[in-house]
This record gives C-alpha cells, structure tokens and sequence, in this order.
C-alpha cells in the first residue's frame, strides 16, 4: 500500500531555487510513483505577508507556478490551504497539548526573529499549525529541506504527545530528505530564503535574473588565480544545473586558475535560463486562464476536506467537543 506524501509551501513571494530544489522538484519526481498531496500555506504566510491584496495575488501566482512546474492536478490533491478551515479546529486541538518548552527549542523560530521577523504569537506557534497540515491529512511522507527537519520532528512529538493523551488517532509522518540536496545557497552564502533577500527566481525575466546572477558574493581573486571550489557560492548553485563530469571540470577550471568569477557567472546565467524557459511557457499558457486554476484549486480542496472531516471527526469525539 502506497504511503500518503504530502507537502506545503508557502506564497510569500516568488518562488525561488532553494524551493524548487528542496521541495518542489523532490514532490513533482514522488508523482511518478505516489499520489501526492500539495497545497499552498496561505495561512503560514501570514507571519510575513500582512497586505490582502499581495497574499491574494501571491496565492494564484503559487498555483501558476506549481502547475507550470508539473504538478498534475488529476492525479493528485492540490488546494489552498485555507480553503479546508478545518485546519484552525485542529491547529487549536494540537495547541493544548503541546509543551510551549517544545517551541522554544525550535531553531526556525530563533533565526527568524534574528533576522529581524517581528516575533507574534503566530510565528512563535507556526510549528503547530504545520504539525494540522501533516496530521489533519495522515500525511506519513513529507519531502523537506534540511532545514526543516525539526518541524517534523516537532509534529511527531506533538503526535505523539496527542495519542498518548487521547488515544491513537494519528499516524507519525517521517521526514524525506534528498541526500543529493543540501542546502541552496543564496546570492550572498547563506541559505537561499526571502525572508533574507538573497534569492535567484524560478520565473525571473531575464533581465533581472541577470542581475540576480551578477550579484552573487565573491572574493576578490582574479582570473588567473587559483579559486577553491568547495568555497565558491557560484559552483555550489551550478551543480543542481550540470551534470557530474561537467561540474567536475569546472572545479578543476577553479583550481587551475584562468577561470574569472565574470565567465562562470555568465554561464550559470545561461544555463538556468535554459532550465526554466519550458516551464515559463507553460506558466504562461496556464495565466490565461484563470477559472482554469481556480477551478482545480476548488476541486482540490473538496478532495481534501473529505479525507479531513475523517481524522477531524475522530479528534472531536476524542477531546469530547463532540458531545453527542
């Protein structure tokens, strides 16, 4: 019996090449074998986004993006996370029987805040609206970044913590992470993430993915120095772009000398460029429209609440708010 993938992200912005990496491309490839559940965290995005009308246009712009990027909506369940509100009953379930000792250990928390993220009660709490999303569905596979390894782990604590109190309801999801993805690394080294400015645009024109590209970090070295490879922000991207013999000689062109940071920036330019552009005109096709997407994000989330009224219907006998 085939185990129930499921996985999120959020429109916060333009989707980046640390999301399509880490998340996306790893869920499109799951398709091939496994029905998959994908929806966009619109609620999540509140703890960054509080315009209306951007996290509207943000929420369609999401869908486009993932359409465009190959996700089929007749064989598996894609919505928007708010249009099952079911998700809020749980998420306040959940919150009764989490440790707030649980929260404070989360890192995602801490970096954020760090970062300047104003720290609300829903950013501090945003590990246990993500422990509704995996549990309301069952989910039991979740593809993530390294980087959020803990929320998972979190949600099965929270689970856990759950069964023990009211009895088995909830299936504990295990984390899937491609060993062949590390972390993205951003225009200036840190992980690629918006929160931190630092992102190269799946959908850029190329105009501004230009300018994206020619800003990435790099030392002073000149072309005809020697450069360590494993240090450079430039190969740590190329390589998600070129197979392992190319990538190979490109380190080798590093060590060498007589490879400038200009060159390699113009090819890695080039290179996604060519990656994205099938997927940009389907993102196009898809922008014209509109019913088209809003219709399969409808019937995604009808598909959806049938699976989450079952393991929400179970919850409130459990607690008791089902009282007769």
């Amino acid at each position: 019996m085939e185990k129930r993938v499921l996985s999120g992200i959020q429109p916060s912005g333009r989707f980046h090449l640390g999301n399509y990496f880490s998340m996306i491309k790893p869920m499109i490839e799951y398709q091939k074998k496994n029905k998959i559940f994908c929806f966009i965290v619109n609620l999540h995005a509140l703890t960054s986004v509080q315009s209306g009308d951007l996290l509207r246009k943000q929420t369609f712009e999401s869908a486009l993006d993932l359409l465009a990027l190959g996700l089929d909506p007749e064989k598996n369940i894609f919505w928007v996370q708010n249009d099952v509100n079911e998700i809020m009953e749980l998420t306040w379930y959940l919150s009764c029987v989490t440790p707030k000792g649980l929260l404070e250990r989360c890192h995602s928390y801490k970096d954020k805040v760090a970062k300047g993220i104003p720290a609300s009660h829903g950013l501090f709490s945003y590990p246990v609206l993500m422990a509704a999303d995996i549990l309301l569905y069952q989910g039991e596979i979740i593809p993530v970044g390294k980087d959020q390894k803990q929320h998972v782990e979190v949600t099965r604590d929270i689970a856990i913590k759950f069964n023990n109190t009211y009895g088995e309801v909830f299936k504990l999801p295990e984390p899937e992470i491609s060993e062949d993805t590390g972390i993205i690394p951003g225009i200036d080294g840190q992980k690629m993430s918006k929160s931190y400015n630092n992102t190269i645009d799946i959908f850029a024109e190329k105009t501004e993915l230009k300018k994206q590209i020619m800003s990435i970090v790099t030392d002073s070295k000149a072309v005809e120095d020697p450069k360590n490879p494993d240090e450079s922000i430039l190969l740590a991207i190329m390589q998600f772009f070129v197979s392992e013999e190319e990538f190979n000689d490109w380190k080798t062109r590093f060590w060498n000398g007589g490879t400038g940071y200009g060159e390699t920036k113009k090819y890695l330019l080039e290179i996604i460029n060519n990656y994205f552009t099938p997927f940009r005109e389907k993102r196009e096709e898809y922008s014209k429209d509109r019913e088209l997407v809003l219709r399969i994000l409808r019937n995604g989330a009808d598909k959806a609440r049938e699976i989450a009224m079952v393991t929400l219907n179970e919850v409130r006998k459990r607690v008791g708010t089902k009282y007769y």
